[in-house]
């Protein structure tokens, strides 16, 4: 009876997982390999190959790479530094950087849209202070600069949470022995971290590689990456099999490289942060 509940307990997840992932996906799986009539074809997977494409799909390849590069180098640093500060209320500090998040996506690409335009904001500041402008607005810059801004916390808290873990015991036992700080930093912090760096590899990465409303907002819709390519076919052109095509093969390359980095996760808790 007992057991019976608990099944019970778990239909409305199992409702929701049908409904909203599942049935999904057999949808684009069908969309994929059918044409017009509802026949079997490959030429929507094979389109991949087309030069737009190809030049979309390295393009999007190249600026998630860039914008997780980006971020691992600015949050490791300032996770150091969070877990170093020696107050209370390291929590806040953490929300105060998560704080931005809670607004609407859109809304804060909007604002960058803003800040960085010809006459936006940051240039009638230069501009009154008689230094020169600068205009960054539709070039992939601008859009691994919104990327960096979006992601940049989906790679911070795994590495602080994974850092905050960390034995002070362990490295102090680690001076007694008389290692200096670069060795404690190689041979304790990163590899008890590593975990959080997979973690926040995978969250800044993946949602990078399938952007396509930054891309549009602040590339001005001439950074063409491989989601605005899926972005048109659905939305614009109701093409939906050529879009279910591209967007099979960009799952494929998310998969690959998801399971490229958690062959580097030893503990195979990369997750378990979230």
């Amino acid at each position: 009876m007992h057991k019976l509940k608990k099944q019970l307990l778990a239909g409305p997840y199992l409702i929701w997982i049908i409904g909203f992932i599942i049935l999904p996906l057999f949808m684009i799986i069908y969309y994929a390999f059918s044409d017009g009539s509802g026949g079997f074809t490959i030429e929507y997977i094979t389109a991949i190959a087309t030069s737009t494409n190809i030049h979309a799909i390295l393009l999007s390849l190249k600026l998630g790479i860039l914008c997780t590069l980006v971020c691992l180098l600015l949050s490791y640093p300032l996770a150091m530094i969070l877990n170093g500060m020696k107050i209370k209320n390291q929590s806040f500090i953490v929300f105060i950087f998560m704080l931005p998040m809670w607004m609407n996506f859109m809304l804060r690409i909007l604002a960058w849209k803003q800040l960085l335009s010809k006459n936006g904001v940051i240039n009638s500041i230069l501009t009154t202070l008689g230094l020169p402008g600068f205009n960054i607005m539709n070039t992939t810059s601008a859009v691994v600069l919104g990327m960096v801004y979006d992601f940049l916390p989906f790679m911070l808290l795994p590495i602080y949470n994974s850092m905050n873990r960390i034995n002070n015991d362990w490295i102090e036992a680690a001076r007694d022995l008389g290692a200096n700080n670069i060795i404690i930093f190689l041979k304790i912090i990163v590899p008890l971290t590593l975990s959080g760096v997979i973690s926040g590899i995978v969250m800044v990465f993946v949602p990078s590689l399938t952007s396509f409303a930054l891309s549009q907002i602040l590339g001005g819709g001439k950074v063409l990456l491989i989601g605005n390519i899926i972005e048109q076919d659905f939305v614009h052109g109701s093409q939906w099999n050529a879009g279910s095509g591209l967007s099979l093969v960009l799952m494929v390359f998310v998969l690959i490289s998801m399971a490229i980095v958690n062959l580097f996760d030893k503990e195979g808790d990369s997750t378990a942060v979230w």
